[in-house]
């Protein structure tokens, strides 16, 4: 479990005992260009939201935004626009002004390249934080990033929306017996900033994850220009692949092979459970989803790159672990 430094440990406590975790944390976006920053500021925002989760409010912002990156550069003013008229949000020209006015984090940029420098300065001021996917657009950053908030006893965690919606906490609770295996399809999206499962894939692969564990050794992939099919073989011996689709229809899918049955679910819904994991992390400081799990993910898509890179060939997943570490 990460450690808490003293300073984020009176914060917790001093919130609790004035009620003002159960209440409302002020919270604080960084990046403001991805339609993330709307739906969660709607959700914690509007009491008469159908999604509402009570706890926290959207007060603050820094814009950020990346010029490379079109995704990006057209819409970080349009939603800025929206946050300010709608709701009031403050805009600070640093990050160091913003995290002296709020309580925690949400670190938002659609661009994962920037999470790595834009997360160093919240560490500094000891404010729990959120990074929205991809937690890094490198599995070098990735590891970083973990490795920093440890040094600085800050808590700290990334997640796919999918992990929480009610349909995936479900279907993972599903009884099959003993799980041999297991299947995830999903849209995915490549971006040339960005190695290829880490843009849109990550969603899928998270899934895999939720519904598999974080202890896969080895990846597969098949790459071709509409599809990615990656197999991962787990330590248990289980398979698990994520089917990656473009160009087609992509829905949010899992399978689930057990020793007793077979099933299968289409895994939709929003951004409620999402909203309401990152509520319960600020009120106690503790990551839903372990710093070994956050990584595994990271690795196992630097994994399907590095089989990508060699004509498909199998590439273990504590290779590309050790090669990024050093």
């Amino acid at each position: 479990m990460r450690m808490l430094t003293l300073a984020m440990a009176c914060l917790l406590l001093a919130a609790t005992q004035t009620g003002h975790a159960e209440d409302e944390f002020e919270m604080g976006l960084i990046g403001l260009d991805t339609s993330h920053v709307i739906a969660f500021t709607n959700i914690f925002n509007d009491p008469d939201h159908p999604d509402h989760v009570p706890g926290g409010r959207v007060v603050a912002a820094y814009q950020g935004g990346s010029d490379d990156l079109p995704t990006s550069y057209e819409r970080v003013e349009g939603y800025t626009e929206q946050l300010v008229e709608d709701w009031g949000v403050e805009l600070y020209d640093t990050i160091e002004e913003l995290c002296e006015a709020v309580d925690v984090i949400l670190l938002t940029s659609v661009d994962g390249r920037k999470h790595l420098e834009q997360a160093i300065p919240v560490y500094g001021a000891g404010l729990p934080v959120f990074i929205d996917k991809p937690l890094a657009a490198s599995l070098e950053d990735a590891i970083r990033l973990v490795d920093l908030a440890n040094e600085h006893g800050v808590p700290m965690y990334s997640g796919s929306s999918l992990r929480f919606r009610e349909s995936v906490v479900e279907f993972d609770a599903l009884d099959v017996g003993e799980l041999r295996g297991a299947d995830t399809t999903g849209p995915c999206a490549i971006d040339p900033t960005h190695p290829d499962l880490f843009w849109y894939g990550i969603h899928g692969v998270e899934t895999l994850f939720t519904l598999m564990g974080p202890d896969c050794v080895e990846v597969t992939r098949v790459h071709t220009e509409d599809t990615d099919l990656v197999v991962g073989r787990w330590a248990d011996g289980g398979v698990g692949t994520f089917r990656g689709i473009r160009n087609a229809s992509a829905p949010f899918r899992g399978v689930k092979y057990g020793t007793d049955d077979v099933a299968s679910a289409t895994l939709g819904g929003g951004y409620k459970g999402q909203a309401e994991a990152i509520i319960e992390f600020f009120r106690t400081g503790e990551s839903p989803v372990s710093d070994e799990e956050m990584l595994a993910v990271f690795a196992f898509m630097e994994a399907a790159e590095e089989s990508k890179r060699r004509d498909g060939a199998p590439v273990r997943l504590d290779e590309v672990l050790e090669e990024a570490r050093n």
